[in-house]
């Protein structure tokens, strides 16, 4: 049998340390071998376990879950998956958890008595499996460097083609915020195309995450809205739990449309969805990027927009913190341009 990943639950609540303890463990590959029940505790229990992963609740008694993240990213550095609540708060807590270190998180809310129980499971073991996979994650948590020198990099010699670019997608799931914020705050405010992005996260926190970066950025960032025009220079993120697509009115206006539809995809927001729509009104002249994320959500949407001549970065596996999308668009021979975390928006900037 295959070596198994150790984890470490952390939680104040009996029930949840033992639902969570059941979902991991219906995969045999995933042992729990142990629970702590505050901050103080799980820190213990890492420097003496030495868990392969921690799932950590942020509302604790002694020692709450952020002061815990830090002194583990200092003292004892550990993949931590954070236990998140889904409201507005619970979204502002858990994008500080990522900037301090945290790989992922599970939202809470995800009842573990549900009908959804059988999605819920899939999605908490296939984080923990791409994560346990991914290779030297805390090397390469480290070399993200939360904070705001990671901007500083040495310079690209990579090129785009000269092509008259209208519009730039991004798609991006696990490790995506806090790469985000490496990335989006350093396109140039001379950019004068809109930029679309599908991050995948649950309603509440793309609000937040839209708020974050637009308090960091140049362009102006926000959580797209039904209806609205498309403008040049605008970074629109898809929101939690809806699909982000575009059409035209009568007078030739780009809108966004943001809806349920369609039912039947992994993904919502979807990678691919966007995608699929972005390019149905820029052709080739949407530049494609696809980073960090578990699984090939953006695979067939970069198929389509090759298909007619456009271009596409995928980011690299050492700055990926789980090398899945990009990694199906390089097998597949789609990624005109591998590059790093850092190069991606200097890359972009030369799209002015």
């Amino acid at each position: 049998m295959l070596n198994q990943i150790k984890i470490l639950v952390v939680d104040d609540s009996a029930f949840m340390r033992k639902s969570i303890s059941i979902l991991l463990e219906s995969d045999p590959q995933i042992k729990v071998i142990g629970t702590a029940t505050d901050g103080l505790m799980a820190i213990q229990k890492i420097k003496s376990l030495k868990p392969d992963i921690v799932t950590l609740d942020v509302e604790m008694p002694k020692m709450d879950g952020l002061t815990a993240l830090k002194t583990i990213m200092k003292e004892c550095p550990t993949p931590v998956i954070m236990v998140s609540s889904l409201t507005t708060e619970g979204a502002d807590v858990t994008l500080k958890a990522l900037e301090l270190g945290a790989v992922d998180f599970i939202p809470k809310e995800m009842s573990f008595i549900s009908v959804a129980i059988a999605g819920i499971k899939e999605e908490l073991v296939g984080k923990v499996k791409s994560i346990y996979k991914s290779k030297s994650v805390i090397n390469k948590l480290n070399r993200l460097n939360f904070n705001k020198s990671a901007s500083k990099s040495t310079s690209v010699d990579k090129k785009l083609p000269v092509l008259n670019y209208k519009a730039l997608a991004i798609g991006i799931s696990t490790g995506g915020p806090i790469s985000l914020q490496k990335v989006v705050p350093l396109f140039s405010d001379r950019l004068r195309m809109p930029i679309f992005i599908v991050q995948h996260m649950p309603p509440k926190f793309t609000a937040s995450l839209a708020d974050r970066l637009n308090s960091l950025s140049q362009l102006q960032v926000k959580e797209a809205e039904n209806g609205e025009v498309v403008r040049n220079g605008v970074v629109y993120i898809a929101p939690g739990g809806f699909h982000m697509t575009l059409k035209k009115d009568q007078m030739n206006n780009v809108l966004i449309n943001i809806s349920e539809l369609p039912e039947k995809v992994l993904h919502r927001p979807s990678v691919d969805v966007m995608l699929e729509s972005v390019q149905s009104i820029y052709g080739k002249n949407m530049l494609g990027v696809i980073m960090t994320g578990m699984g090939k959500d953006g695979l067939e949407g970069i198929k389509k927009l090759k298909a007619v001549g456009g271009y596409c970065i995928a980011q690299d596996e050492d700055s990926c913190v789980v090398y899945g999308m990009p990694r199906a668009i390089i097998e597949n021979g789609l990624a005109d341009i591998v590059a790093s975390l850092e190069e991606i928006p200097k890359l972009i900037n030369q799209a002015v």
